[in-house]
C-alpha cells in the first residue's frame, strides 16, 4: 500500500460528537439491477424486512459485471437516480443501497480521439527526453533542464492518463446531487469529524451529500444472510469477542500520520471497545497478525496488513463487522478463488465490512477509533458510523452492510 502523508488532529471528544440523526427506514432508497433477478428479489427482501415503503425501491437497467464505464454510470445509475429524486422531492433520502447485481467501480472517462493523439505526442517526447538522459553527454545544467521537462511530461501523461478519475460506484454516487465537480483524486467528506473545524474549506455541504451502503456478497444467499443476521443481532444483541490487530505498540508520539496514525487507531479502538461494549477484547501487537484458531467468537475485527490474502482465524458471530486495512480488499465479490479480505469474510460469516475497489492510500480508510465509537453508541447506524468517520469521497470505499444496523442498540 503506497502511503501519503496525513496529518489527522483526531480527539476522543469527537467520539461523541454528533452531527446527524439517526437514519430511518424511509429515508434509504434501494438501487437494483432488473437485468439480474436476484438483485430485485433481495431488494423486495430486504425492503420487507426493514419496512421500507415500496415506493423507494428503484431499479435501474445497467451490466451486472463489476466494472462499468463513465457513461455507463452517467445514463444508466446517475440519471435514473437524479430523476427519481426530483419525483420525489417530498421523500426525505439520506442513504442509497445498492444491492447485488450493481457494478463496484466506475473507470475514468474515455479520451477523445484528439486527446488519444496529444497522450501519444506526449508519450513520444518522453522516450525522446529519457533518451537524451541516457545516451548523451550533458552540462549539469543541460541534465537539470530535461530533467525538469521529464517532470512536466509526467504531470502532463498523469493527467491525460486519468489515473485517478476511476472511482467506486458507492463513493462517487454519495455525490450524485452534485452535477459538477472534479474527478481526479478524492473529495473531502463533510460528514467527516475530522473536519469539522475546516467547513469553509469543504466543496460540499453535508445536504448535497448521501449516505451510501451496498448489500452485496459473492452469492444471493450470502447477502440474504447479511440482512438476516444484521436484524438478528439488532433484535438479540451482538454477542461475541472483539479482536484488534495492530503492528506496534502504541507510541508515545503525539502528532502522528500514515501507517503510524492507523495503527494507533487501533490500540485506541480496542480501549474505547474494551470500556463501552463489555466485550472481551483482544489486541494483538505484534508483527504477525492472528492466525487459525486464534479467534473464536469474533463479533468485532479491526487488522492490517495482509495483502489480498485473507487470515482464517475466525469464527464469525452472527452480525459481526470488521475490516482490513488493506490495499483493494473490495476489488472483487464474485471472482472464484479470491482471497480478499471482505469477499473471504462475506463468505466466513460478517455482516459487515468495508473494503477499497482499489489503491486508496492509508488514509482512505475509516480511522478506526472514530468508526466503531460511533457503531458502540447504539445510537448511530452502521452508515452514519461509516461517514462520521471516513475522510474522503469519489474515490475507492466501500461500506458493505445493511445500512440501517445498529449491533448495540439495546
Amino acid at each position: 500500500m503506497k502511503q501519503l502523508g496525513l496529518i489527522v488532529a483526531i480527539f476522543f471528544s469527537f467520539a461523541w460528537f454528533s452531527p446527524c440523526f439517526a437514519l430511518q427506514s424511509d429515508e434509504v432508497l434501494l438501487l437494483a439491477n432488473r437485468n439480474n433477478h436476484a438483485s430485485v428479489q433481495l431488494a423486495k427482501y430486504y425492503l420487507e424486512k426493514r419496512h421500507i415503503p415500496i415506493t423507494n425501491l428503484l431499479t435501474v437497467a445497467t451490466t451486472d459485471a463489476e466494472d462499468c464505464t463513465r457513461e455507463e454510470y452517467q445514463q444508466q445509475l446517475v440519471k435514473p437516480v437524479r430523476e427519481y429524486l426530483m419525483q420525489h422531492q417530498g421523500a426525505k433520502i439520506r442513504c442509497i443501497v445498492l444491492l447485488y447485481g450493481i457494478p463496484l467501480r466506475v473507470a475514468a472517462p474515455e479520451l477523445s480521439s484528439q486527446q488519444w493523439r496529444h497522450l501519444s505526442e506526449l508519450q513520444h517526447q518522453r522516450k525522446q527526453v529519457e533518451w537524451e538522459l541516457k545516451n548523451r553527454k550533458l552540462s549539469e545544467s543541460k541534465r537539470q533542464q530535461f530533467q525538469e521537462q521529464l517532470a512536466q511530461l509526467d504531470n502532463e501523461l498523469e493527467q491525460l492518463q486519468r489515473d485517478k478519475h476511476g472511482a467506486a460506484v458507492d463513493s462517487e454516487i454519495a455525490l450524485v446531487l452534485n452535477k459538477s465537480y472534479p474527478l481526479a483524486g478524492w473529495q473531502p467528506n463533510p460528514y467527516f469529524v475530522g473536519f469539522k473545524q475546516q467547513k469553509s474549506k469543504l466543496r460540499f455541504r453535508k445536504d448535497q451529500v448521501l449516505f451510501v451502503s451496498r448489500i452485496d456478497g459473492p452469492t444471493p444467499a450470502i447477502v440474504r444472510q447479511m440482512i438476516d443476521d444484521s436484524v438478528f443481532a439488532e433484535q438479540n444483541g451482538l454477542q461475541g469477542k472483539a479482536y484488534f490487530d495492530a503492528r506496534w505498540p502504541l507510541p508515545d508520539e503525539k502528532k502522528l500520520q500514515g501507517y503510524d496514525l492507523y495503527d494507533a487507531s487501533i490500540h485506541r479502538a480496542a480501549e474505547l471497545t474494551s470500556k463501552i461494549s463489555g466485550l472481551p477484547v483482544h489486541l494483538n501487537q505484534e508483527k504477525q497478525l492472528f492466525q487459525a484458531g486464534e479467534a473464536p467468537h469474533a463479533a468485532i475485527y479491526c487488522g492490517w496488513y495482509s495483502l489480498g490474502k485473507y487470515v482464517d482465524a475466525f469464527t464469525w458471530q452472527r452480525g459481526a463487522v470488521g475490516y482490513h486495512i488493506a490495499s483493494s480488499e473490495c476489488k472483487t465479490l464474485k471472482k472464484a478463488g479470491s482471497q480478499v479480505w471482505c469477499k473471504r469474510m462475506l463468505e466466513d460469516g460478517v455482516a459487515a465490512t468495508i473494503g477499497p475497489v482499489a489503491e486508496p492510500y492509508v488514509q482512505g480508510f475509516p480511522i478506526p477509533e472514530l468508526f466503531f465509537s460511533y457503531l458502540l453508541d447504539g445510537y448511530y447506524t452502521l452508515a452514519e458510523s461509516y461517514f462520521l468517520s471516513l475522510p474522503y469521497l469519489s474515490w475507492q470505499m466501500i461500506l458493505l452492510g445493511d445500512p440501517l444496523y445498529r449491533p448495540f442498540r439495546n
